[in-house]
Parts: C-alpha cells; sequence; structure tokens
C-alpha cells in the first residue's frame, strides 16, 4: 500500500481522545493530568498566535530546543510554527546536544530560536560566544534560567516556560510569560505559584502549589492580550517591561 494510502487510511481510523498524559513535579511530588487531541488543537491555536505576535511568518526558519517528554508544550509549538509555515529544525534540550543547536543555527540562520536552556547554554559556553551568536536572532524564546545569562550577553530574551501542565509565554513587550486564561487558573500564594485546569479542560487538575517562585501579574498587557502573566523569580532580576 502506498505511504498516501495508508496515511489516508490512518485517518479513518478511530483513536483514542487522551493526545499525552503530563507528569510535573510539584513539592508534594509527581502529579499528573491528561491531554486530549481537542485541548492540544486550542494550546496549538494559542500558541500560534503568542508566535505570530513575535512577527514569526510564512518563510521564515527556526530553532526548537526541546526533549521528548515535553511533547504537551513541544507539540503545541511545532504545530504553531507549521500553521505558521515556518521552517523548522529540532535538538535536544539537554547540554549534551549543544552541538546539533550550533548546526542547526548556522545552517537555518533562524529567524527564531525557541525553548533555549541554561544546560544548552553551558555546553555552547566552551566553543562559541552565546552573545555573538544569538543577538542577530529576531526572536530568541528562554527557559527561565537561561533568561539571564542571554539578557547579560545582550540577548534581548524573551521567557518561555513550562509552568506545570501549562505553557508560560512571553510577547515582546517583556512584562511577563503569558499564561491562556481560557484553558488554566494561575495564582500565587507565599510567592509561589499554583495553577488549576480552566472551565475549557476536559481534563481535570484541581489547584496545585508547583512549588516555582514567582508572581501573576493581571490586567491587559501592552500587546493587548488580557492572558495573566507570570513573573517567574530565576528572571526578575534581568527583566523589566519594555517602554
Amino acid at each position: 500500500m502506498a505511504r498516501a494510502d495508508t496515511l489516508a487510511h490512518a485517518r479513518e481510523l478511530e483513536r483514542p481522545e487522551l493526545a499525552y498524559l503530563v507528569r510535573f513535579p510539584t513539592p508534594d511530588g509527581v502529579r499528573e493530568t491528561g491531554l486530549t487531541w481537542t485541548e492540544l488543537a486550542r494550546d496549538t491555536a494559542w500558541a500560534t498566535e503568542r508566535l505570530r505576535g513575535h512577527g514569526l511568518a510564512s518563510g521564515q526558519r527556526a530553532l526548537l530546543t526541546a526533549s521528548g517528554f515535553e511533547g504537551f508544550w513541544g507539540q503545541a509549538v511545532i504545530g504553531a510554527l507549521c500553521t505558521l509555515r515556518v521552517t523548522y529544525g529540532i535538538a535536544e534540550a539537554m547540554g549534551w546536544d549543544h552541538r546539533r543547536t550550533t548546526v542547526f543555527h548556522r545552517e537555518l540562520h533562524p529567524d527564531a530560536v525557541i525553548g533555549l536552556s541554561a544546560e544548552t547554554l553551558e555546553g555552547l559556553s566552551g566553543t562559541a560566544d552565546v552573545g555573538e551568536m544569538f543577538r542577530p536572532t529576531r526572536v530568541v524564546l528562554a527557559r527561565p534560567a537561561a533568561v539571564p545569562v542571554l539578557r547579560r550577553a545582550g540577548v534581548p530574551a524573551c521567557v518561555l516556560a513550562a509552568v506545570g501542565p501549562a505553557l508560560a509565554l512571553e510577547c515582546p513587550e517583556r512584562g511577563g510569560a503569558h499564561v491562556n486564561a481560557a484553558e488554566w487558573r494561575v495564582g500565587e500564594r507565599d510567592g509561589e505559584l499554583h495553577v488549576a485546569a480552566g472551565e475549557l479542560r476536559t481534563s481535570p487538575l484541581a489547584e496545585t502549589p508547583l512549588g516555582i517562585r514567582g508572581r501573576v501579574a493581571g490586567g491587559r498587557c501592552a500587546c493587548g492580550s488580557e492572558d495573566p502573566r507570570v513573573l517567574l523569580a530565576v528572571a526578575d532580576s534581568s527583566s523589566s517591561p519594555r517602554s
């Protein structure tokens, strides 16, 4: 059977509504919640608008650094890049794969680098100047521990972070990382974040402390979004909203 016929047949088969079982750390141990295909489609649509807000568009190129277990947000970002018709390459976010990041960065000349980790930067530091490497990149979305390193090197990085099972993605205004308010309820207590499933979420999740230090900013962002923004403690020291 030809590949096209096989794929067409596969699309007709029934599949479980559950797409991922998302496991995430909390102060009381690992918790888990489901992620359905319908929820993933909505997460993808939200990520698409977030990346479009960074100016990503058809014909551009991106480098995504992510690990397989991060599929609950990685697939949403990949789906967003596909929707925007942005060509992308993927490298592992662990430090041992920093050479792949170097190769993709050199060959793709990416307009965006998404998901840079502190481990990747540490691996690169022995072979490259991360400032020289990423300053020409128009959009850099990095994990919280990597953001201060990049900003000290003159790279105006924005935050991308997993807040439990939710994805937090900072807009160009750099006033905190947005969380989809239609899907998640995020809050803070005693300087630490907690999260719960929103009304649209089929997969239940009661309010769950995350042990992540930070605060939540409400109100309308300068980018126009009404989504809440999380300001993570590790990035606060070098993060300030743009005027």
